[in-house]
């Protein structure tokens, strides 16, 4: 982790956002689409609709047109609106800062709300999305698949003061050098240390220009 930090000390979460709601919101919405793609649509869609009484107050259908681009979004549309009912009934319009309270409202579980989270100074949580699965896995700290087990892992691996940090890292690896298929070892700051669990092939070559592309921040 102290290697991956020195070679990324800029890492961070790449969703654009100025307000927990806005943060969980693009959080839900990131699920199967690329943050990037998420960060486009998300201007429009918050200054249409800046807070939770405003979600609450419209239909999902209101919703759809703002999303349409992000895949699945006429059920995140759903959540999103039913999300927000839920946050105007219960939490004042707020986002709770609670792990277990966020993890119930429709649309998030607990991926999404130990993002939220980490980013909000919320309860100490190491969110586990593919990238963080499958570095966990590649580097030797995990055996298991399931996304909780793996946390319980990682958790035990690293003190608290590591999670949303080691999180971020692992992120940033995994979109950066260690791909799912082909993952760029000959540039990887970890390579003599990581044991390359279950990698079937790894790139040995200079990186190409459209591998040099992906890997910039």
């Amino acid at each position: 982790m102290e290697r991956l930090e020195a070679s990324m000390p800029d890492a961070h979460i790449e969703l654009d956002f100025h307000s927990p709601l806005e943060l969980l919101v693009a959080v839900m919405l990131s699920a199967q689409c690329t943050d990037k793609r998420v960060n486009m649509v998300t201007p429009a869609l918050f200054q249409r609709f800046p807070s939770a009484h405003a979600f609450a107050q419209v239909q999902p259908t209101d919703v759809e047109p703002f999303i349409r681009t992000c895949g699945l979004y006429r059920a995140k549309a759903k959540n999103i609106v039913a999300a927000a009912k839920i946050l105007v009934e219960e939490h004042g319009g707020q986002v709770p800062l609670r792990r277990d309270t966020l993890a119930e409202l429709p649309g998030v579980g607990r991926k999404t709300a130990g993002v939220v989270c980490i980013h909000l100074g919320g309860d100490d949580a190491f969110p586990v999305d593919t990238h963080v699965k499958r570095l966990a896995y590649r580097l030797g700290f995990t055996s298991h698949e399931d996304p909780d087990k793996v946390e319980t892992d990682m958790r035990a691996v690293l003190p608290t003061p590591w999670w949303t940090k080691g999180h971020q890292l692992l992120v940033w690896h995994g979109r950066r050098t260690c791909f799912a298929r082909s993952p760029e070892c000959q540039r990887c700051v970890v390579a003599e240390l990581c044991p390359k669990k279950g990698v079937v092939r790894a790139t040995t070559e200079k990186p190409t220009d459209s591998a040099r592309s992906r890997a910039k921040p």
